[in-house]
């Protein structure tokens, strides 16, 4: 049964207790993330994620990893366009160890200058490493470029000039103005008490306060911008990546999207998959991928292929993108897609940690829960005539952008 709780300072806690389970995975989300930071503070949520993996008054940052290693447990962090997430996976027997060590770093994380100073480097490696590798860099070309009017477009781990600014002042201000209860989720999966593990909860989460009056700015309008882009690299293939005006996350058509995306390039099967690579053998890897945030999202194709094939595998792409405008589907296609949609959702949500990231994103971004049930009747709700009217609603030949990398070649068009 799901349960929702929130504590007098406006922190939202929710639940699942999965009782056939021996594990539980616990979370803490934020909304701290490129859209809440400006230009000079560019990459400063990522910094923090970082940090907090540093050391704490209590515990090393090698005893952190050993405390979790002990029980056989698992415990990392990712930060997004619009959030960051801390997570950790223990046995449920270990659930007072999780929440000890996860709000042991939210609440007593050091930040020493001289820790800071080294994780610069590391995160200056980071960039360098998605700089070096082409698919990295034609996905993230695309999206910066396209939403280059706004924070969104922001590159997340920020740039070598803004980290290399980065201090022990200018992260705690930042996250004492955007670290707050209200701006905060809790979320947890697994075999647990559920009343034990509350009053837990609200024995180290309730007293937190918001010491900042600072107010977010994310009411900026977000536009997407089509165009061509072109970045060299002396590699041997080409990589094309091509984007689409998408859905914000949660709604409607996002679930029709999805449903596009795995008939258009999301499996072996798909469209794409079967002209380009299995039956005209012009590229190995070709794919195509959705990204939703709050107000806008974006369907991508990406493949790489030898510089000679670049034309004819364009041309194939347009090809299958205007078949799919002016036809739509079959009638075997919706059933197939609908079918593979709700199988790898289902088994998505076998794990601890999949129901409690579903969950705890979907109430810290859409203020609500989104559970198995609830998003399974979403899909199952998704009528053919629905999927035909979406199809014509989003994918027009003026709202296109592509990016290519690679050497001797210049942007398309």
């Amino acid at each position: 049964m799901v349960e929702k709780h929130e504590l007098k300072n406006g922190l939202r806690i929710v639940t699942e207790k999965i009782p056939h389970v021996k594990s539980v995975a616990v979370g803490i989300w934020v909304k701290s993330g490129v859209i809440h930071e400006t230009k000079e503070q560019n990459g400063i949520s990522h910094f923090i994620e970082h940090m907090l993996f540093k050391g704490t008054e209590k515990r090393s940052a090698r005893q952190l990893a050993e405390d979790v290693d002990l029980v056989g447990g698992h415990i990392n962090a990712y930060t997004s366009r619009e959030y960051t997430c801390y997570y950790i996976k223990v046995l449920d027997e270990h659930i007072e160890l999780a929440i000890d060590i996860l709000t042991d770093m939210f609440f007593h994380s050091e930040f020493d200058p001289e820790e800071i100073e080294k994780e610069k480097s590391v995160i200056m490696e980071e960039i360098s490493m998605y700089d070096d590798s082409p698919e990295d860099l034609a996905h993230d070309i695309l999206i910066e470029s396209m939403l280059s009017g706004s924070a969104l477009g922001y590159p997340i781990l920020g740039t070598m000039e803004s980290v290399t600014a980065m201090s022990q002042h200018k992260l705690k201000k930042y996250m004492n103005e955007v670290y707050r209860p209200d701006n905060t989720v809790i979320s947890l999966a697994g075999n647990f008490n559920e009343k034990e593990t509350i009053e837990l909860l609200k024995s180290r989460f309730e007293d937190w306060k918001t010491v900042s009056d600072h107010q977010e700015n994310c009411s900026q309008i977000i536009k997407l911008r089509y165009d061509d882009w072109y970045r060299y690299k002396d590699i041997e293939q080409i990589h094309l990546n091509l984007g689409y005006q998408g859905a914000p996350l949660g709604t409607e058509d996002m679930y029709d999207l999805l449903l596009v995306n795995n008939i258009l390039g999301g499996s072996m099967s798909s469209r794409l998959f079967q002209t380009i690579r299995e039956d005209k053998g012009l590229a190995y890897s070709i794919y195509s991928y959705m990204q939703n945030y709050s107000k806008v999202g974006m369907l991508s194709i990406y493949c790489s292929l030898n510089p000679d094939q670049l034309d004819a595998a364009y041309h194939l792409i347009n090809l299958e993108m205007t078949k799919l405008r002016n036809y739509g589907l079959t009638s075997d296609e919706f059933i197939k897609a609908k079918n593979q949609l709700k199988g790898s959702f289902i088994l998505g949500m076998e794990s601890t940690s999949g129901r409690m990231a579903t969950m705890g994103k979907s109430l810290l971004m859409l203020d609500r829960i989104d559970t198995q049930d609830t998003i399974l009747s979403k899909i199952n709700s998704i009528s053919y005539d629905r999927i035909m009217e979406t199809i014509h609603n989003y994918f027009h030949n003026e709202k296109k952008s592509s990016v290519v990398v690679g050497k001797n070649h210049g942007p398309l068009n």
